[in-house]
């Protein structure tokens, strides 16, 4: 297993095709990552990038395609994987508290009756202290903030040990200090080998955070090193033309949308 994994891309995709009521949303999607980066999914808006994630994921049906974790599919793998939706997509008012939700991700870990234990209680309050929650672990979810509750789902996605990480939108909506907590842990994640891909939607600080980003607009435009890729003139051609752009420091490629 461990040899297959130091040979195996962490993902692999190709010809990914997703459609919703017939209109296509990603169309022949083919790209392969690489070990051991952060890697920025970036597009404008209905350009496919959630729906990249959940159908990788097998949570969206896809028309073609095929999706291999190190190699294999996703259901032969998911215990490698870790992921971290969009805070929207999450029902807050579930009674349970920060703890309970962080044990869930050790779950795959148990089996199908397995029960968490003290282990996974322990395991769940270190990554509650590793993304400053750990007060906050009898809370109920529902009286967090946003930013709270998005380092909770965090924290769950940390204490299943995954080597692939599958990020939506982490830093949306989230105060300053939060997002700092948040790609801190994700370099800590990437200095321990681990790949993550992330969602994001923030231009002007893609070539701070990411080493490679992945351009989409429902199809491929572009997948690799960030400072081959993220140039004005694949910019353009993936959202489009609608962009400016600044000087910064005698550097031209910062970018922001005008909406």
């Amino acid at each position: 297993m461990k040899n297959h994994l130091k040979t195996a891309a962490p993902l692999t995709i190709e010809g990914l095709s997703v459609a919703y009521q017939k209109k296509p949303v990603l169309r022949g999607v083919s790209f392969s990552i690489e070990e051991g980066e952060l890697i920025g999914v970036i597009g404008p808006n209905g350009a496919g990038k959630s729906t990249l994630m959940k159908a990788a994921l097998g949570l969206i049906p896809r028309l073609s395609g095929e999706v291999l974790i190190y190699g294999k599919p996703y259901r032969q793998q998911r215990r490698l994987i870790g992921y971290v939706p969009q805070r929207e997509s999450v029902d807050w008012d579930f009674p349970t508290n920060a703890l309970d939700v962080v044990m869930m991700g050790r779950y795959g870990h148990l089996g199908l009756f397995g029960r968490p234990g003290a282990k996974e209680r322990r395991l769940a309050m270190e990554c509650l202290a590793k993304v400053g929650m750990a007060d906050f672990a009898t809370r109920q979810i529902s009286q967090l903030s946003g930013g709270q509750q998005q380092r909770v789902f965090l924290a769950r996605a940390l204490v299943q040990d995954a080597k692939l990480y599958f990020m939506d939108e982490p830093f949306a909506g989230v105060d300053a200090a939060t997002e700092k907590a948040i790609i801190t842990l994700l370099q800590e994640l990437k200095r321990q080998g681990k790949t993550v891909i992330v969602v994001h939607h923030d231009l002007a600080t893609v070539e701070e955070y990411f080493d490679s980003v992945l351009l989409l607009n429902v199809e491929l435009q572009a997948y690799g090193k960030t400072e081959q890729v993220f140039t004005q003139q694949m910019l353009q051609q993936t959202y489009g033309g609608r962009l400016a752009f600044l000087e910064r420091g005698g550097n031209a490629r910062l970018a922001v949308t005008k909406g």
